[in-house]
């Protein structure tokens, strides 16, 4: 009797687990938000913190200032909410890359989609091209991204199957040619064009609006419930994918729905700041530490995991290291904490 109880427990233990890793990286996520919306040139407390955002809600009236409200609505949450929406997109790209090439050195720019963005929106910055509503790089970016992803997929694909093998080079082959393009293009600018693609490239979060956010939003929702969905499936992937057929897994249909909204994730991200590294390195890695490979876990826990990350990082950027590009500072943070775990692997044989 008692090894049947056990038994039977074992799985509620797991699942009541993870819900409490998910649900502390949600407090995690949401303590990060608040604490990086009040520190900066001027400083606000929690309270006005809550207070300027219950009163931005339809029906709630809370007494605030102005100077507040100007600064939280229209400069520093835009910037915080940006964050955290990027954060997760990568996180959970880069999450979906990792098991899908089974390779833990895979990152969201793996299949071109990071170099692609940066051909579109670097193109639109030397060209100076104007678009309505001021989201011409964006939409470039984000273009761009999308297109190199479907390039890299045709250039794999033979007679039906995707072999992941040759998906990995020519998503290298591809992010080199496109690395050149960008290079190209950066030669041909004047000096404020080279300044702006420059900055770009390094990834930044500077002139964050609103409007950024509902650009990148409902593709990081609706994409990272969508690879949830497939958590499964990426699991018995895992085994093999003769096996996973086996298991009754549409093996082509599921690398196909991966790859796309993966690259649709990393493309959203990338198009409204740039390129960022190592988010979607090195928060898997971390949290595939904490909460096993288990991706029904590992996914939500990167995702959550990643928008808390970011939106430190960047908190970091413009308030204590006088406003470096985001992406330098996940790099000074990312390069030692990658080679830690890399050492760590090494010494216990993983």
């Amino acid at each position: 009797m008692g090894a049947t109880d056990t038994a039977v427990e074992t799985p509620r233990k797991r699942r009541l687990r993870a819900a409490g890793w998910c649900a502390g990286l949600a407090v995690l996520l949401c303590l990060t938000v608040v604490w990086a919306a009040s520190v900066g040139p001027v400083t606000l407390s929690t309270a006005t913190v809550a207070r300027v955002v219950l009163d931005a809600l339809p029906g709630v009236e809370f007494r605030t200032t102005q100077t507040a409200e100007a600064v939280l609505m229209a400069v520093r949450l835009p910037r915080v909410a940006l964050a955290a929406v990027v954060g997760v997109g990568l996180a959970a790209a880069g999450t979906v890359m990792q098991g899908f090439f089974r390779n833990p050195m895979a990152d969201p720019s793996v299949v071109g989609v990071s170099s692609g963005a940066a051909v579109g929106a670097v193109a639109v910055i030397v060209s100076s091209a104007s678009v309505p509503f001021g989201l011409g790089r964006q939409l470039a970016a984000f273009a761009g991204a999308l297109l190199a992803g479907f390039f890299v997929y045709l250039l794999a694909t033979e007679n039906g199957r995707t072999p992941v093998a040759t998906l990995l080079l020519a998503g290298v082959a591809v992010q080199t040619f496109l690395g050149a393009v960008v290079s190209l293009l950066i030669v041909q600018a004047d000096d404020q064009g080279l300044r702006e693609a420059t900055y770009w490239l390094m990834g930044n979060l500077h002139g964050a609006t609103w409007e950024k956010v509902v650009v990148a939003l409902p593709a990081v929702v609706v994409g990272t419930i969508v690879l949830f969905a497939f958590a499964r499936d990426l699991n018995v992937l895992l085994l093999g994918e003769a096996d996973a057929g086996s298991l009754g897994v549409p093996v082509e249909r599921t690398k196909r729905v991966l790859l796309a909204v993966s690259s649709l994730l990393t493309g959203a991200a990338v198009a409204v700041a740039g390129v960022i590294g190592f988010v979607g390195l090195v928060v898997p890695h971390a949290m595939r530490l904490l909460v096993g490979p288990d991706h029904r876990v590992l996914l939500p826990a990167s995702a959550l995991a990643g928008g808390s990350f970011l939106v430190a990082a960047d908190t970091a950027a413009r308030t204590f290291v006088g406003g470096l590009p985001v992406g330098v500072v996940t790099a000074f943070v990312g390069v030692p904490f990658f080679l830690f775990l890399l050492r760590r692997r090494e010494v216990s044989g993983l």
